[in-house]
């Protein structure tokens, strides 16, 4: 019985460090989030301009941690509205499993066979770096900006 316990701690102990999420490069991410430009820019509510972008997709400005379908007066689709609906918010899991395939994640997310995002660009590989350059742009929370 202490063998089998043993065993399951030292499992439990080798495992524990491919369960953390990998904090990605901002530096790389604000390289790769070229791909991104075509539909999305960064801007914060002030009007700075931090990247240079389509108007396609929504402002990302503050997108991470936050919920889905959160910029006011941007016409989503049917499929993210469902999803935002349901509560979902934009941690980096359901970010990069999104940007990899979001019709497939809205699918899965919402349980909703047909649901889909108006987003078709699958980002392959990337994300979670993309993700540490949202992150870095983000803002401040402690200094109250938004």
């Amino acid at each position: 019985m202490i063998l089998r316990a043993t065993t399951l701690m030292m499992a439990a102990t080798i495992a524990a460090p491919a369960l953390a999420q990998d904090a990605g490069d901002p530096a790389e991410g604000e390289n790769l989030f070229n791909r991104c430009k075509a539909c999305h820019m960064i801007e914060s509510p002030d009007g700075e301009m931090i990247q240079r972008g389509g108007r396609v997709g929504p402002n990302l400005y503050g997108v991470v941690g936050g919920p889905a379908a959160q910029v006011e007066d941007f016409r989503y689709g049917d499929g993210i509205l469902e999803a935002a609906e349901m509560g979902l918010e934009w941690n980096q899991e359901n970010f990069v499993a999104y940007t990899e395939d979001p019709q497939a994640f809205l699918r899965e997310y919402t349980g909703n066979s047909s649901a889909r995002s108006k987003m078709a660009f699958k980002l392959r590989e990337g994300a979670v770096d993309i993700y540490a350059y949202l992150m870095d742009v983000a803002p401040d929370e402690s200094s109250g900006e938004s």
